[in-house]
């Protein structure tokens, strides 16, 4: 049987599929550029301060009043009851009595607003710290922070998004190999990283030399850098799929008891592959779960998804402090904003940006502590408001990045890393 064509076209999508969903280019916008696997090397980090962060990000608006901001003798508490933590005076709603236990390591904003509850700008606004506009897309906290420091293991990206990543504004206007590589199922891992069964590796190599040669003339007429990059691209590829660091990505090579640990679900395999990603010198690490929009039925959906968050997180948070990489690691829990007190005739709670919580542990954070407050109704902030910018300036600077000095997108315009907030210095380690 006479053995199948490819053409050049054909041979370039395979490869940019490859690229894809190994290297992080679908959030990118555009081709990689070089450097990737680049001489690069990591910039020291501060002493104190986080090597890395483990940033789990609740999809949909986590409900504060029934969460971490639990409220006592008025209607809006609903069906949750606090319970009293390991910390004097620190409160969790009853769905968290791991986390409760493991108070000491954790800090609670209580008082974090935000400029809208449309989900799609909230998330993008958490992300970026600046409002979604037409005109420029800004960069997440992820490509910044390998854009600064650099990576730790120069074979392997120092980025990722695990989980839901749709709308992910990735490295904005960054270089586009900073965006991250998404992982869309941690349980099946990093896909597309073996050649098809047609292509041997010793013919998949000839063709591509074959191609540079039939390319050559053209490269040297066109000095095209879109060009420069297509091939940059493939040649990384082509070493991520041979390397032996794609081992990272398998969570079946953990023993079951961990993974059973973690939670065999979408946020505790993703946690599970988080820290070896991290152990692997992984900058940033993104872990998306939804499924918090709960406009209805609200406490027969909240106990799966709370369950899970306690016991993934709870997991982390032990896991990392025994293989000693706690006091490297932030690990932020957070979500596009809060639910509204008041529940609605369906028994859920609506979208409410007047007033939500978040958590930070680990590296650069003085854990056992809650920081600003809601009023007696979850309404409205009470004490010491926090913006979404102070909340990732406290996050920037926890990693030791720059946070006053200005960066320069490609029309001229100057940002900050965090935005124009300010860190949160009670947080500070």
């Amino acid at each position: 049987m006479p053995r199948p064509e490819y053409s050049s076209n054909d041979r370039r999508d395979f490869m940019k599929t490859i690229a894809r969903q190994t290297l992080g280019v679908s959030f990118a916008g555009s081709i990689a550029t070089p450097g990737l696997f680049g001489e690069a090397q990591a910039a020291p980090t501060p002493p104190g301060k986080a090597k890395h962060v483990i940033y789990l990000f609740m999809d949909g608006a986590m409900t504060h009043l029934d969460t971490f901001d639990p409220k006592e003798g008025v209607e809006e508490a609903g069906e949750t009851t606090p319970i009293q933590t390991r910390v004097p005076g620190m409160k969790f709603g009853d769905r968290f009595p791991k986390l409760a236990y493991l108070a000491g390591a954790i800090a609670v904003v209580r008082s974090l607003t935000t400029e809208t509850g449309a989900h799609d700008k909230g998330k993008y606004l958490m992300r970026t710290s600046y409002k979604q506009i037409n005109s420029i897309q800004h960069p997440a906290m992820g490509a910044w922070m390998v854009s600064e420091v650099g990576r730790l293991n120069q074979e392997l990206p120092g980025n990722y998004v695990i989980g839901g990543g749709g709308g992910h504004p990735g490295a904005g206007f960054l270089e586009p190999s900073l965006s991250p590589v998404p992982i869309a199922n941690p349980s099946a891992g990093l896909q597309n990283t073996k050649l098809p069964s047609y292509l041997p590796p010793e013919l998949f190599g000839r063709r591509l030399m074959l191609a540079a040669k039939f390319d050559e003339s053209f490269q040297k007429r066109r000095n095209n850098k879109d060009v420069e990059a297509y091939n940059q691209l493939y040649g990384e590829a082509r070493r991520l799929m041979g390397s032996e660091h794609l081992k990272v990505f398998d969570i079946k090579a953990e023993p079951q008891a961990v993974r059973d640990a973690y939670g065999n679900n979408q946020l505790g395999q993703g946690c599970l592959l988080a820290r070896r990603l991290v152990q692997s010198g992984a900058r940033f690490v993104e872990v998306n779960y939804g499924g918090w929009d709960m406009h209805q039925e609200l406490y027969s959906r909240l106990d799966e998804r709370a369950n899970h968050l306690d016991t993934a997180l709870g997991n982390l948070l032990r896991d990392l402090h025994a293989n000693g990489l706690l006091d490297e690691t932030l690990v932020v829990l957070t979500t596009e904003f809060g639910r509204k007190p008041q529940l609605n005739v369906n028994v859920g709670r609506d979208h409410h940006p007047g007033a939500f919580c978040s958590l930070l542990m680990g590296a650069g954070i003085k854990g056992g502590q809650v920081y600003g407050a809601s009023d007696k109704r979850g309404f409205s902030v009470e004490k010491d408001h926090a913006s979404v910018s102070d909340f990732n300036k406290t996050i920037a600077a926890a990693a030791g990045l720059p946070t006053e000095e200005e960066r320069f997108a490609p029309n001229g315009r100057p940002f900050k890393i965090g935005g124009n907030g300010d860190p949160i210095k009670d947080l500070l380690a």
